[in-house]
């Protein structure tokens, strides 16, 4: 049976969970995880939340699916095996320094690829179980379909999101809040900015990159029958009773096969809606209509969560049928034999029953007294007892013997595997490369590539893969290197064209190819080029650099949520490189939001080329409500990517060339060729250049 995935902020939530029907629970364990703020567990109430599940058969995901730094993994590492210790069920992860980390640290404990990976195709999970995760959490913004194809292909468990809050952007690949706030949503501290006011032509008054929650109740014996592992709902940061409504609802569906009443779909809404919901990128549909937010006015409605409470309070509604089996006879000790549905048996013994002297027990009495559970998480619908006539035993007796056998019951229930265990190994210092790096750039139009760009001096071009025949490769071979990006988000579906795609850009010339997500490295097996890692790849720590080392790149660009210290303690056991100039990267969405707005006459399903319709062409620009400006770039499959409104300048500050980067990129997108030209000179001392409106991004301040 499909497996349900509550929320668990904190004791009352995990309680309200369980009780309601969950299969299983995931729940934070110190500060390495994706929701910070929600009311983690410390040790002492971590081990009692674990026993508290086993012992009802359910079990328990930690969530260590953050970014890491250097000084940060030694805790992590303990945290990890004190979870193993307390007898984790499997842990979540999307950092690779983390994953290395606990494959050496707690070996046995199973890994969950995080939704923070951004796992979207068929050949993301298969690499996933490559690295011998268990389950993947897939991307939120897949279609029914989609969902079903990599169900039933995958060699591994995989699990979706059914119901609650939606993120703009796709998981693990949003740097608004980090770049605008300082706040990483890819360390747990989202300021959730997403959820704010924005428009067009210079006015703030609307909520284009708030999306309603997900409701896929009406799916959830589908999913079931697809073969999806588990459905999880989101809401780690929402009230215990929002969790005791939407587990008891979903549990319900799912026990007794059917879809959802009117009432149920109802309570939901009550529960917590923006505005109603939506089921758009189930549907495979996109649109304005999945857009919206809390009212103002929007009350709990507390009388009906006071039931609920209440309810999940008294702990009785989640109790687990024992099998009694009791034999009293004269002079032998009384054996009590306790079974349950998981196949845990137990045998006691008691004190040795008595001739009666006056009124003998019966066995209904004796059944009676056995199935008195009360204050247990157990109940007894099954019990037998052979008497022989005429005995006489204590109530307390029997008292003691069912106590002892729902203790050693509970034993078993409870009782923590055997793991083995590791020890932390930092990575190894390296010495920092002294050289100055070597500049790279990318483009984002053809036109931004020129002769008076490369004549400068460029050690490589990324260019995006599906832009690649519009650039003249052969004109510049000896002058600079080509890299083909790949895009950073794409379909199973489109993977046959890519790979050919590359292969045609290998023989006109591009040397490098440059991976942003674990779903890449299928892409470009086999194929003999170069590999380099992007940005999307979160580099955060040593660790990570190792591990993608391990899986043969040649290079990786580090994460620009780290400051200028912790790029360069990085220990580079391959060349890095980090991101010196240009618009960062805040989101990169299913949703286009310049054709929520605009329309679009380009799309038609998914679209593999560069969008040619003319707003999204120009780069309109997303206003908030200070009057920043963020502009709006097409990316591959009709989506969206929009940049920071201001520009990361680095030239005047010598402290990037003295971190032992070997590449230094510019990133170009909305700037003109002569622009392009200006900012490279100036990076290399020749001009006098500063353009307008500026920033230090997070190369001095860093995140939380």
């Amino acid at each position: 049976m499909t497996e349900l995935l509550s929320p668990a902020g904190g004791r009352e939530a995990l309680v309200a969970a369980v009780q309601n029907g969950a299969d299983a629970v995931y729940m934070g364990f110190g500060s390495f995880n994706a929701r910070r703020s929600a009311r983690n567990f410390s040790d002492e109430e971590f081990l009692a939340a674990v026993r508290y599940c086993h012992l009802r058969g359910v079990k328990v995901y930690l969530t260590l699916n953050t970014l890491v730094t250097d000084r940060e993994l030694p805790a992590l590492a303990e945290t990890a095996r004190r979870a193993s210790e307390y007898g984790v069920d499997a842990i979540l992860v999307q950092d690779w320094g983390v994953y290395e980390t606990l494959c050496a640290v707690i070996p046995d404990v199973p890994l969950h690829a995080s939704t923070q990976m951004a796992l979207h195709t068929l050949s993301g999970v298969e690499e996933a179980a490559r690295l011998g995760m268990t389950r993947a959490v897939l991307a939120r913004e897949l279609s029914g379909e989609e969902i079903r194809e990599i169900a039933e292909r995958a060699p591994i468990e995989i699990e979706t999101f059914a119901h609650g809050a939606l993120c703009m952007c796709y998981s693990g690949m949003c740097e608004m809040s980090a770049v605008i706030g300082g706040r990483s949503g890819n360390r747990g501290a989202c300021a959730q900015p997403c959820r704010l006011r924005y428009g067009w032509h210079g006015r703030a008054d609307a909520n284009p990159l708030s999306l309603k929650d997900a409701n896929l109740a009406a799916y959830a014996g589908e999913m079931a029958e697809m073969g999806v592992a588990c459905l999880k709902l989101e809401g780690r940061m929402k009230r215990p009773e929002y969790v005791a409504a939407v587990t008891g609802i979903y549990a319900a569906l799912l026990r007794e096969h059917r879809a959802p009443t009117a009432d149920e779909q109802k309570k939901l809404a009550l529960a917590f809606s923006r505005d109603g919901f939506t089921d758009g990128y189930y549907r495979g549909r996109r649109g304005k209509e999945m857009f919206g937010v809390r009212p103002e006015t929007a009350r709990w409605p507390e009388e009906w969560f006071g039931t609920l409470r209440a309810a999940y309070e008294k702990e009785d509604m989640r109790l687990v049928p024992v099998r009694f089996r009791a034999a009293l006879r004269l002079g032998e000790p009384m054996v009590l034999t306790a079974g349950d549905g998981d196949g845990h048996c137990v045998t006691v013994t008691g004190v040795a029953p008595e001739v009666a002297r006056s009124r003998a027990v019966t066995a209904e009495e004796v059944e009676a007294r056995l199935r008195k559970t009360g204050g247990t998480a157990f109940t007894v619908p099954d019990c037998a007892v052979t008497a022989e006539d005429g005995l006489s035993v204590p109530a307390s007796a029997l008292n003691a013997l069912r106590r002892d056998a729902l203790a050693a019951l509970e034993a078993m229930r409870t009782e923590i595997p055997e793991r083995r265990e590791g020890t932390f190994v930092p990575a190894e210092r390296i010495k920092n490369p002294t050289e100055p790096p070597r500049f790279t750039v990318s483009v984002y139009r053809a036109e931004q590539l020129t002769d008076a760009l490369v004549n400068e001096g460029v050690e490589t071009v990324y260019v995006p893969l599906e832009l690649l025949p519009s650039v003249e490769v052969e004109k510049y071979r000896g002058r600079t290197k080509f890299a083909a990006v790949l895009p950073r988000v794409w379909r199973t579906a489109d993977e046959e064209g890519l790979r050919e795609q590359l292969r045609t850009a290998k023989e006109r010339g591009a040397e490098c190819a440059v991976l942003g997500n674990l779903g890449h490295f299928a892409l470009v097996r086999g194929l003999d080029m170069e590999l380099r890692g992007d940005f999307g790849l979160n580099v955060f720590n040593s660790a990570a650099l190792r591990f993608l080392k391990e899986q043969g790149l040649s290079g990786a660009t580090l994460s620009f949520e780290l400051r200028h210290e912790q790029l360069r303690d990085i220990s580079k056991c391959i060349p890095c490189e980090a991101i010196v100039y240009g618009r960062l990267p805040l989101m990169i969405t299913e949703n286009c939001i310049v054709a929520n707005e605009f329309g679009c006459r380009r799309f038609k399903g998914r679209c593999g080329t560069v969008c040619a319709d003319s707003a999204c062409a120009g780069a309109p620009e997303l206003t908030d409500r200070v009057g920043e400006r963020f502009p709006v770039l097409h990316a591959y499959g009709c989506r969206s990517e929009l940049q920071n409104g201001k520009t990361l300048w680095l030239a005047d500050k010598p402290e990037y060339r003295k971190i032992g980067l070997t590449y230094a990129r510019l990133r170009f997108t909305t700037e003109s060729a002569e622009e392009c030209v200006r900012v490279l000179r100036a990076y290399k001392g020749r001009e006098e250049y500063t353009p307008k409106d500026i920033t230090r991004g997070l190369f001095y301040r860093g995140v939380e």
